[in-house]
């Protein structure tokens, strides 16, 4: 986005060194393969809640480039994006190789030139305040600027830092939670809307409301994703531990939860529990695990259900607690928390405050968000706002009016 918006105002020689064998892998398999571009949030102040971290400095890049302006970016680049019902937004052609087409043909037309296979090792600015650079292969290159867009890699964080930033240390997020609840675990693949989790941390507690898939080490899905998101650093100082309470009720809370279990105890007295299921948006094998952790026989008669088993299923149906073990697989996390302090950096042209001439963008940054399109869209802002700037500076630099 920076290199294309950079030529596409001017900028005469712009390349891109690649470390990988080809460009724009995340956004190929992002998405399962679909990309989740940007997302339907029209109004920036809505829109920085969702940033877990970097939500208040959001609000100037925001104000100047946010999701209807990469809409219309893309669009008149080629690319139609569509509207899902829960306003993440995907390409027309809903497969993410029309992102990455798009983002190839803009580059070229605009004479961008891309260097695969060329992870930078050194990066120096000189007195005068011209940059050189070298990668993996000895091959140097000078450059008047330089944008970082290094993605989670190690890599470019030494790189900021050599240039004199400050690193706020990395931490995984948007990541599943591993569970110590074996019939839980055992009903791997159900997944529910308006689930309640209330997660705490030590003395800190959070909350998310949503769609809830159940696996075999745990939960995971989008509530899951965006309370660890914004339980990252506690979850990351706490090695992974703590408590998990789940609201299972589907919005129905303690006391209707209560009355559906006396209602199905007075007018299905002969039938079993298991026959004579009170919730419907439960699916069976669910309801099963909330019986026998209540130590209820499925094929106990309703008539016959103990208070004290009516209680536990209450309890369970309603503020199940879990004990968190750890996170998901290594690797599994969508992004990472941390990266270049945001104070260091001018959010209005994603120019280095401590190294003149020198850009950043992208989860380089301590910036990141939750699922929905909302990492891609800090990434698509930041990039149009450190291509403009760039290409406005080499306009002032020659004199012209920007």
């Amino acid at each position: 986005m920076a290199a294309i918006t950079a030529a596409e105002r001017g900028v005469r020689a712009v390349l891109i060194l690649e470390a990988t064998p080809e460009v724009l892998t995340k956004v190929r398999i992002s998405g399962g393969g679909r990309c989740n571009v940007t997302h339907a949030c029209w109004d920036p102040m809505e829109l920085v809640g969702h940033y877990p971290r970097g939500s208040k400095p959001l609000r100037g890049p925001f104000s100047q480039f946010a999701c209807g302006d990469s809409i219309a970016w893309f669009d008149e680049h080629g690319l139609t994006l569509v509207e899902e019902s829960d306003g993440r937004m995907f390409p027309q052609q809903n497969r993410s190789e029309a992102v990455v087409e798009c983002l190839r043909r803009a580059a070229l037309a605009a004479g961008v030139k891309i260097k695969c296979g060329s992870a930078v090792r050194h990066l120096n600015c000189s007195a005068a305040g011209d940059f050189q650079i070298s990668d993996q292969r000895s091959a140097f290159y000078q450059a008047k600027r330089v944008l970082l867009a290094s993605g989670g890699h190690p890599s470019g964080r030494r790189l900021a830092q050599d240039l004199g930033h400050t690193i706020v240390p990395p931490v995984p997020s948007l990541f599943s939670l591993k569970l110590q609840a074996p019939a839980l675990t055992a009903c791997s693949g159900i997944a529910l809307d308006d689930v309640g989790l209330d997660l705490s941390v030590g003395d800190q507690r959070f909350r998310q409301k949503g769609r809830v898939l159940i696996t075999h080490r745990g939960v995971s899905g989008p509530a899951v994703l965006r309370l660890t998101a914004f339980a990252a650093r506690a979850l990351h100082a706490s090695r992974y531990q703590g408590e998990l309470r789940v609201d299972w009720s589907g919005g129905l809370g303690r006391e209707r939860v209560q009355n559906k279990l006396q209602q199905a105890r007075r007018e299905q007295a002969r039938r079993t529990v298991v026959a004579a299921k009170p919730f419907e948006h439960l699916p069976r094998r669910l309801w099963l695990a909330f019986l026998a952790q209540a130590g209820v026989d499925a094929e106990r008669r309703w008539a016959d259900l103990p208070a004290k088993a009516e209680r536990i299923l209450v309890e369970t149906v309603c503020a199940q607690r879990l004990l968190i073990q750890g996170r998901g697989p290594f690797g599994e996390e969508f992004v990472t928390a941390g990266g270049v302090a945001l104070g260091e950096v001018n959010l209005a042209t994603m120019e280095s405050r401590r190294c003149a001439g020198l850009y950043l963008a992208g989860e380089l940054l301590d910036v990141d968000g939750v699922t929905g399109g909302f990492n891609f869209q800090a990434c698509w802002s930041g990039g149009w706002l450190a291509g403009e700037a760039i290409a406005t500076s080499f306009l002032i630099e020659s004199g012209q009016t920007p």
